[in-house]
């Protein structure tokens, strides 16, 4: 759970900001670079503290925001949206290792956001890497695209009992010459998309549910048919599914 409740980044097209005559980047002097990250920062802490004005005062009104879950909205939308945090939940999200560069009338930050989330006692932490773009207007640096990707994390561990890791094993296909296969070793199941490629982890959910350990951590679903045995294996990777059928 995230206690996110305003969508925060988003992504534009630099390439429609960038002046023709000047299409390659400058690191951003230290004055500039301060200023963009400052300006950054008071965005996203103003988040949590449902801070309308911050938001009315950075923000171009022509700026996009599309956050991690491919959510698209304006600057009125944002607004509308932010709000104190409700009682129970506190967090903050704090500008990482920010990189800024400068094309002409046009500053990118390219940053961690390293988010600290408090609900009801228990602690999460997000992390992100987003992409702010900033044009100056009549003097003044606005906010007009931004995006942000979840960082792919280690999820803690569930503890599943009743798993018969040994029910998973076998080679399940889906094409010709396009098969993963399953093995289990150090009580460990993982597998192999090639012969010779390296194995990737899979870590149990729930019965006849894990998670790859990869970047992805897609979800990875085991059908049995009316007798008990696994008989196919669903990937669901990027809310698609792809089947895979177990070798007899």
């Amino acid at each position: 759970m995230q206690i996110r409740i305003l969508p925060v980044l988003a992504i534009g097209s630099l390439a429609t900001m960038l002046p023709a005559h000047r299409v390659h980047a400058d690191s951003a002097p230290a004055q500039l670079r301060n200023e963009i990250v400052s300006l950054s920062q008071q965005l996203m802490d103003a988040i949590g503290e449902g801070r309308k004005d911050v938001w009315q005062r950075i923000a171009a009104d022509d700026a996009v925001i599309v956050d991690e879950f491919g959510r698209r909205q304006g600057k009125k939308d944002i607004i509308d949206s932010l709000r104190p945090l409700p009682a129970g939940f506190s967090g903050s999200i704090e500008i990482r290792d920010p990189r800024v560069n400068v094309y002409g009338d046009t500053a990118v930050i390219e940053c961690e956001e390293y988010e600290r989330e408090m609900v009801f006692g228990q602690k999460l932490v997000v992390r992100y890497i987003a992409i702010n773009t900033f044009v100056r207007r009549d003097g003044e640096w606005k906010l007009v695209a931004m995006e942000d990707v979840t960082l792919p994390t280690p999820p803690p561990k569930l503890s599943v009992t009743g798993l018969r890791l040994a029910d998973y094993a076998g080679v399940y296909r889906y094409g010709p010459e396009r098969a993963w296969t399953f093995s289990v070793q150090d009580d460990r199941l993982s597998y192999t998309t090639k012969p010779g490629r390296p194995a990737i982890g899979a870590d149990p959910v729930a019965k006849d549910v894990f998670m790859e350990d990869n970047d992805e951590r897609n979800l990875l679903v085991f059908r049995r048919d009316a007798s008990g045995r696994v008989v196919a294996l669903i990937e669901r990777r990027k809310f698609n599914d792809l089947e895979l059928d177990r070798g007899h």
